[in-house]
């Protein structure tokens, strides 16, 4: 009624890849889904439908990460676009940098790499727009 309204987080895990499983290759996958193990390539939620992923204290992710709604308690070694809501809790390790929308970053967390607001992130016609008129 007030506005686009957002996608509510998926309060539902549909999906499940648990402690002691190594998945080597990429990932798609649509609704929710919880991290326990590690997975070796890149995590991609379904384009255009509300995603969450949960990734466990324990898990390990190596491989960039696009979904809309992300909770990190683990391990990341690679880019992260989450294109509505990322929550790094206390035990949250990230190297790579962090793509958001709207973050909450617990005491403890850390990131090594850059955080990217996403209404900050130029198009690059815009900064070929820049760079042009700088020049003159």
């Amino acid at each position: 009624m007030f506005g686009k309204q957002k996608h509510k987080p998926q309060s539902r895990i549909d999906s499940l890849i648990g402690a002691g499983t190594k998945i080597e290759g990429n990932v798609s996958f649509a609704g929710g889904l919880r991290v326990d193990g590690e997975i070796v390539g890149n995590v991609t939620a379904v384009a255009e439908q509300p995603s969450t992923l949960v990734i466990s204290e324990k898990a390990n992710i190596e491989g960039e990460i696009r979904v809309s709604h992300l909770v990190v308690n683990g391990a990341i070694n690679g880019p992260v676009y989450a294109a509505e809501f990322l929550e790094l809790q206390a035990s949250s390790r990230v190297k790579g940098d962090v793509h958001y929308n709207t973050l909450e970053m617990q005491i403890g967390a850390i990131v090594e790499g850059r955080l990217v607001h996403r209404s900050s992130e130029a198009k690059p016609t815009e900064l070929k727009l820049a760079a042009s008129k700088s020049g003159s």
